[in-house]
């Protein structure tokens, strides 16, 4: 007996397509094998802490860490976040409700005439009455070749992978409300360096007001001196834009409205953090960035759809049952005569598809080699990330302490150029040419700043931003 279905067995599977040759062409890339030794010299083996979920409260501003607080509590995106992991979470159910037996119930009424000529007896050949029809139908998959099981793996996977997109988004979102956060702060120290030109260019015209009173000066440099003042109020109405601008683009991004932004007073930031990287950067990496841990279970799932898709090739076998039920005539319905039941097994078998499974096959091997690709892609873009944060950290280092010194010698040139001015030994274009000068290294240095703030927040993003993968919480 058993070698009698051993045989039938192998009859069935040898009449079914054949799955081909093709294969996925892709390989997963070893993180290890990136090379980034020489890029990350001097700061990958510092073994500092990877970024903390709160890396923000580094900077020092209470204002900031409430307002990153108040977005993680009810951001929009977020909860478009949340939405979109919990429909994939659902349609994960769905495929696994196929895996268990459907009951389904049917009630049906007809009322209608019968045909004389068909094989309705006598009396109810050419009468009028009604068919009832009242069964429970129960159907179950047995799945013998994994497909649905490997189908709702593959669903699952998708919707781990969903849920690290929300971390992801989280992360994106908390870094822009601290990028905004700077250039905010960098409106207001710009803001601070045109009022203080303001009146440094004021006293000047003061200056050559009595120059010219004196008959030291002409009316030209008085109007040059004029001049300067509308160009200044200028740039600070500009500035004042500018930080009108930035509270609306927080208040947007807190999911609030443009009043919550006129609440946000002058940040009060720390300068930016020192660039420390944690050891075994390249392969801890995978871990820690939530697009690099999403696309690896993007990869996964590709691997179940691909299963999922080879056992089409072979048969589908459900168990089919029903009782109930049916009678000519309404009042018959229930009588003992009219019950109805039976049982059996429905054989789905692929012998001849026009290459259909073969192509459906080829699809899932090319949706695995996408997603192994675009991992790769990821992890590199990621190292990329980290490492361009690390040379523009240095880079800015290097320029705010030139920048520094650029300041206070500027600033020691248009005091000696005043005090020239003012003792009639110097004319004052030198005086405009020094100005512009020390207004330039001024600006400047605040620029660097904020450019060092943002690139502190640049980094512990690249970083992942505190996130590490916890399996338990992506299968809520």
């Amino acid at each position: 007996m058993r070698r009698l279905a051993a045989a039938a067995l192998s009859a069935l599977l040898a009449a079914c397509a054949s799955p081909g040759n093709d294969k996925p062409r892709s390989t997963v890339a070893d993180a290890n094998q990136l090379a980034s030794s020489a890029s990350l010299a001097g700061a990958d083996d510092s073994g500092a802490a990877w970024p903390a979920p709160d890396w923000w409260k580094k900077f020092g501003d209470p204002q900031l860490d409430g307002l990153v607080d108040e977005a993680l509590a009810g951001s929009p995106s977020l909860r478009v976040a949340d939405a979109r992991a919990r429909k994939a979470l659902a349609s994960a159910g769905v495929i696994d409700a196929a895996r268990r037996p459907q009951l389904t119930g049917t009630a049906d009424g007809s009322y209608q005439r019968f045909s004389e000529n068909f094989i309705y007896p006598p009396p109810f050949a050419g009468s009028w009455d009604t068919t009832a029809d009242l069964t429970a139908n129960l159907n179950f998959d047995l799945d013998l070749w994994g497909r649905t099981r490997k189908a709702y793996e593959g669903a699952l996977d998708e919707a781990h992978a969903a849920r690290i997109d929300r971390d992801a988004a989280q992360l994106l979102l908390s870094a822009s409300i601290v990028r905004a956060y700077v250039q905010l702060q960098r409106g207001y120290d710009q803001l601070d360096i045109a009022q203080a030109v303001l009146t440094q260019r004021d006293d000047l015209r003061k200056l050559v007001e009595q120059r010219k009173v004196a008959g030291l000066d002409s009316a030209l440099e008085l109007k040059q001196a004029e001049a300067a003042l509308p160009e200044t109020r200028e740039r600070i109405a500009q500035l004042e834009e500018t930080i009108a601008l930035t509270r609306n683009q927080i208040a947007a991004l807190l999911g609030q409205g443009p009043d919550r932004g006129r609440q946000i007073t002058r940040p009060r930031m720390a300068q930016g953090l020192e660039p420390a990287l944690p050891t075994h950067l390249p392969a801890d990496l995978i871990g820690r960035r939530p697009d690099v841990a999403a696309q690896r279970w993007r990869i996964e799932a590709a691997v179940k759809d691909t299963d999922a898709a080879r056992a089409d090739f072979y048969p589908n076998v459900n168990l089919v049952a029903f009782a109930g039920f049916q009678s000519l005539g309404l009042g018959n319905l229930l009588k003992p005569g009219s019950a109805v039941a039976g049982v059996g097994p429905a054989l789905h078998l692929p012998i001849l598809d026009g290459g259909r499974l073969r192509a459906q096959l080829a699809g899932k091997h090319a949706d695995y080699d996408i997603a192994v690709e675009q991992y790769n892609q990821s992890l590199a873009d990621a190292l990329r990330d980290v490492v361009d944060q690390l040379a523009s950290f240095r880079s800015v280092d290097e320029q705010r302490h030139q920048a520094d010194a650029a300041v206070g010698i500027a600033q020691d040139a248009y005091d000696l150029a005043v005090l020239r001015y003012r003792e009639g030994l110097g004319n004052y274009l030198q005086v405009l040419s020094a100005e512009s000068q020390v207004l330039g290294q001024r600006s400047l240095r605040a620029d660097l700043a904020a450019r060092q703030r943002e690139v502190s927040v640049n980094l512990a993003r690249a970083l992942g931003g505190g996130y590490e993968y916890d399996e338990a919480r992506t299968e809520k």
